[in-house]
């Protein structure tokens, strides 16, 4: 979906919008953060840790809950797009909410909220 080299990075232009903008931060918080440590195992810590941060910082926690607000029980899609992100990272956001986080989101919206079982 990109390409890195240096501080340049390249989009693929067949994304989305929200693909796009996914991406990017994505690549930018690579950037950030510096070269990944040597092994696969490492690799694999890294991309999840940069995976998180992506989703945490294009969806806080109060978009996420005002989108809960519109959508109790959303279909993952139509609240991605609700909050202007890729289905993948609205996935990340929601598997890596802290339990603070969850009770905020079950103080804020009186327990009605649901989101469907996602993989690993």
């Amino acid at each position: 979906m990109a390409y890195q080299n240096g501080k340049r990075i390249w989009l693929c232009s067949t994304l989305s919008q929200a693909e796009r903008r996914c991406t990017l931060t994505h690549e930018i918080i690579h950037l950030e953060r510096g070269p990944c440590p040597p092994g696969l195992a490492a690799a694999r810590r890294e991309e999840a840790v940069v995976n998180e941060l992506t989703a945490r910082r294009l969806i806080t926690a109060d978009a996420l809950i005002n989108a809960f607000r519109w959508q109790p029980h959303p279909n993952p899609a139509d609240m991605a797009e609700e909050l202007w992100v890729d289905v993948p990272t609205l996935d990340t956001r929601i598997r890596t909410l802290s339990p603070f986080e969850v009770a905020d989101l079950e103080r804020k919206l009186d327990g009605d909220w649901s989101y469907p079982r996602i993989g690993n």
